[in-house]
């Protein structure tokens, strides 16, 4: 019987070509042995499973080989190459600093390089873990490495930089290892699974990638593992049932009945992810890192941020389009908040549970979705002309329009289909394209323009922003109007937990000027910025209760003197405590205590 060999040393790369997810450093080493320009000394550093030693050990083959490659590769075929393939190397050392650590091995290691190399050009020393070095062996070790004879080479791996001392780091040239990416470390899979027979499904070659974290050492010891389970054919599901890694299905089913408010069926879910042995800090932290996903999906820009095989991706982008962005935020808000609380709940399975059921009353009061799947489809003459404002917001529009007779809108809806609210109808003027109001949610509004032309121009439009589309409608209002529905949003955000937001919208009343101008002045730039990320849904709200579609919001910054008196959010509070008795914030580190919001 064969021995077995794992896939990290079988399949470790021999030259620089074959190093995976390095391609700046290989490049430099490669060019730094052509031009003759090596430095006595490398230091090489990164995460575990990236390659540093590997290279270390392509490096001192490739400067004492001697017929190297226009490639600048070894041969592997002189007696140089020979000795270091068959371990046997006597220009080639190797230490592990974490076993040999003390003075008196760098001393002993300092004593072996005065002697030279008997075959080849140079003596290469690998020092592995080098930050396990105690601090008088650094000192030792400091006069050699900066002036070694000139056929030593000193080659320095560490997963920990920040450990070495400033003196020897300055006298390294220093090589930064990057974690090996998701596609590279797939690819590397298929190659490996192809030569040992191994027949493997996609989803799960990147699923083994995701798990690894940047490492290929760990992607492949998951692989050896999994080929053991599995056999020969290596199936998503079983990947993900060895591993216990939860499946993108649940997020897909969970973020669909959050999109359709079904409550009922979102707790069923999570109780079957309970049931099957899974912990409900990584599933809200995982349902977070879905909205991640989704909110990436909403930009072709930034889809290379999407780490998934092709049959996920394209589930991601079906779903995202049924997903407002500031709903992802709110919701990827509301998962941040469950996490940084988690460990202090008292019933741990009751707070998710509240946190789902916010995330879905939070679309519920915005979007008004129905419980069923169904095809939608709108006829409607122009003066009455009606479009669903989600559905219009999502998917493409195919619009056949005459201005002399009338507007059909045919709009396909995958599920969750979602209510169609009633617009109030306008007239149309002859002389100009027809428009309709859209509103997605009360922080939203968008308009479809629909005119003459043909059907093939007319799916090529895509989504319309709402700035390009703004109801004529601007009725004056009096300030007593303007601080009454000012203080009704300020109450919403106090519903939404947002206290900081709300106090700073009471505290002050807003101003009115140039007609449409609200000017609002607040204390720091933090409240600036927090009351300009809410802008978009501010002024929809105002514009729409007071009828005005010119209004616009302008934030002043204007440090308030009764700030530091009277402190009105929680950590604020705290502060001024601190402030007055320091003792205070050593009681909090010690009891490692939190401040509630």
């Amino acid at each position: 019987m064969d021995k077995f060999i794992v896939s990290a040393r079988k399949y470790r790369p021999v030259t620089f070509d074959t190093v995976v997810g390095q391609p700046n450093i290989t490049l430099t080493l490669k060019n730094a042995i052509r031009n003759n320009h090596l430095a006595q000394a490398f230091l090489f550093t990164g995460p575990r499973g990236v390659g540093k030693t590997t290279t270390a050990r392509i490096l001192a083959k490739t400067i004492n080989c001697d017929n190297i490659s226009k490639n600048i590769e070894a041969c592997d075929s002189c007696p140089s190459c020979k000795s270091f393939i068959d371990g046997n190397s006597m220009n080639i050392y190797e230490l592990d600093a974490a076993s040999n650590n003390s003075v008196d091995d760098i001393r002993a290691l300092v004593e072996q390089v005065r002697y030279p190399p008997h075959l080849g050009k140079y003596k290469i020393y690998i020092i592995d873990e080098v930050h396990m070095l105690s601090a008088n062996a650094f000192n030792a070790f400091l006069k050699t490495l900066e002036e070694p004879p000139y056929y030593a080479i000193f080659i320095l791996a560490t997963t920990e930089k920040h450990k070495i001392i400033p003196t020897i780091l300055s006298r390294c040239q220093i090589f930064d290892f990057n974690r090996i990416s998701v596609e590279d470390i797939v690819k590397q899979l298929k190659n490996i699974a192809e030569k040992e027979g191994v027949e493997a499904e996609e989803d799960a070659l990147h699923v083994i990638a995701q798990k690894a974290d940047g490492a290929l050492r760990d992607s492949l010891s998951i692989f050896d593992q999994l080929v053991s389970f599995t056999g020969k054919k290596l199936t998503y599901k079983d990947v993900i049932a060895n591993l216990n890694i939860l499946d993108y299905d649940y997020y897909f089913k969970i973020t669909d009945d959050l999109l359709a408010g079904n409550f009922s069926s979102i707790l069923l879910t999570f109780n079957e992810i309970l049931n099957k042995g899974f912990d409900a800090h990584n599933f809200i932290n995982g349902l977070a890192s879905h909205f991640r996903d989704l909110l990436v999906c909403k930009e072709e820009s930034t889809l290379v941020l999407l780490e998934v095989s092709s049959n996920v991706r394209e589930k991601y982008s079906v779903q995202s389009r049924f997903c407002e962005s500031s709903w992802l935020l709110n919701q990827l808000e509301q998962a941040g908040k469950a996490d940084i609380n988690f460990k202090a709940a008292k019933n741990q399975r009751l707070h998710i549970e509240l946190t789902l059921l916010k995330m879905c009353s939070a679309f519920s009061s915005e979007m008004e979705p129905v419980k069923k799947k169904a095809e939608l489809t709108i006829n409607q003459p122009p003066v009455a002309a009606k479009i669903n404002p989600v559905i219009a917001a999502k998917d493409p529009v195919h619009v056949s329009a005459s201005v002399s007779a009338s507007v059909s809108v045919s709009t396909s809806v995958p599920a969750p289909a979602l209510v169609q609210p009633e617009i109030p109808k306008e007239p149309v003027v002859a002389s100009s394209p027809v428009k309709e109001e859209i509103a997605s949610s009360p922080s939203i509004r968008k308009t479809v323009s629909i005119s003459g032309k043909k059907k093939a121009d007319v799916e090529k439009i895509s989504e319309v922003k709402s700035a390009d589309a703004v109801p004529e409608i601007n009725t004056p209002f009096e300030i007593e109007k303007l601080t009454e529905y000012w203080t009704q949003y300020a109450a919403g955000l106090h519903d939404e937990g947002r206290m900081a937001l709300h106090f700073a919208m009471i505290k002050r009343k807003p101003e009115i000027e140039n007609e449409s101008i609200v000017t609002f002045t607040v204390d720091n730039v933090a409240l600036e910025k927090d009351l300009n990320e809410n802008k978009t849904s501010l002024l929809a709200f105002l514009r729409k209760n007071l009828s005005n579609y010119s209004i616009d919001l302008n934030v002043k910054v204007e440090a308030s003197p009764l700030t530091n008196e009277n402190p009105y959010t929680p950590s604020e509070k705290f502060k001024k405590l601190a402030e007055k008795n320091p003792l205070i914030n050593e009681l909090k580190k010690k009891f490692d205590l939190e401040i509630e919001y």
